[in-house]
């Protein structure tokens, strides 16, 4: 398989923009997306944050998104499954796999903040649980007909859930990674992780990467699994304007996240709590020259397909969920300039 370009977007809402521009501005980027030949469009889940967000529903939106394109893949970055029922999801789901003839790539995972389970009435100490519950579930919904469960959380007795996906016997799964156990766990399922950088390193991966793939090789999976970074990416025609144009929107979300980190400690259910906070602080404090070499991928086309040749082969990756807009700050135009040369400029260096 080529190396996966794919675009991270969060539908974003930034001060100063309403509702309705903030879906307008985010669909005008997919449909370009679309035309100038990126791999894959990746959704976020985010509920209660309307300073940031308007992407609270992906598979509605990704359903838009199958009607307004052909080719591109649509993916779900991620579905946290705690927070939803699962034949619901089951459904749902299918359903956006047919009306995209078979183009959607469902990723899932936990999240890592508390609030929004929270305000959803669901205990954040569960989540583990929940997650693979339903995970199962959803396996099951789409494969037979008709299926029954009993759990801790959910039970069904000769259930026939239609529609059932367009790709079988479901959609490539691929599963969120954030704490060191999470990786060999996911490895053995045999699904594709996405790992991040948001509150580590990009040089701390390796090792998770290396867990991951020996869970996937104990448990006799063929191949050695998928890997895909998400990161902040941002491309412009000299180094001057890709270190400057970004940077008040980078250093704003990650005073803004390592705010909500350090919050987030203080939630019932979380573990590790003194990491959490340490990690929380540590972001609010940490300088842009820091990010740049650790956390973000920043350049002309040259630079940046350099830095991604070099974490490929480093790490193994399969593709890249480029965050275009990182900290929602950066303008439209400004997007659109970098999506575009992301495209054109570096994707075709890669295949």
């Amino acid at each position: 398989m080529a190396f996966e370009f794919g675009m991270f977007h969060e539908f974003q809402c930034p001060a100063g923009t309403s509702q309705p521009e903030a879906f307008a501005e985010s669909f005008e980027q997919v449909e370009a997306a679309e035309r100038w030949g990126l791999d894959a469009m990746w959704l976020a889940e985010i509920h209660v944050a309307p300073e940031r967000s308007v992407c609270a529903a992906p598979l509605t939106i990704a359903s838009a998104i199958a009607a307004r394109t052909r080719r591109m893949k649509i993916g779900t970055g991620v579905q946290v499954l705690p927070l939803c029922h699962p034949l619901r999801l089951a459904e749902e789901a299918a359903t956006v796999d047919q009306i995209s003839h078979g183009r959607l790539i469902f990723g899932v995972g936990r999240s890592g903040f508390p609030r929004t389970y929270e305000a959803y009435g669901v205990p954040y100490g569960e989540s583990r649980e929940r997650f693979a519950e339903t995970l199962e579930i959803l396996k099951k919904a789409w494969t037979e007909d008709p299926f029954s469960y009993s759990g801790k959380y959910y039970s069904f007795q000769n259930v026939r859930a239609t529609p059932k996906p367009y790709q079988k016997p479901w959609p490539e799964i691929r599963i969120a990674a954030n704490s060191p156990d999470t990786f060999p766990a996911i490895g053995r399922l045999g699904h594709g992780v996405f790992v991040a950088v948001r509150l580590g390193t990009l040089s701390e991966l390796a090792p998770n990467i290396k867990a991951y793939r020996e869970g996937w090789k104990t448990a006799g999976h063929p191949g050695e699994g998928q890997v895909f970074l998400r990161a902040p990416v941002y491309v412009a025609e000299t180094a001057a304007q890709a270190r400057s144009e970004p940077e008040e929107s980078i250093m704003y979300f990650y005073r803004y996240l390592g705010e909500r980190l350090e919050d987030s400690a203080t939630r019932a259910g979380v573990r590790a709590i003194e990491d959490r906070a340490a990690r929380g602080r540590r972001l609010q404090t940490i300088t842009f020259d820091e990010a740049l070499r650790d956390k973000i991928i920043v350049g002309t086309p040259e630079q940046v397909t350099d830095r991604l040749m070099g974490l490929k082969e480093e790490l193994g990756l399969d593709g890249i969920l480029a965050e275009m807009n990182c900290g929602t700050k950066i303008p439209h135009h400004r997007v659109m300039k970098s999506l575009q040369l992301l495209c054109e400029k570096v994707k075709p260096r890669f295949h």
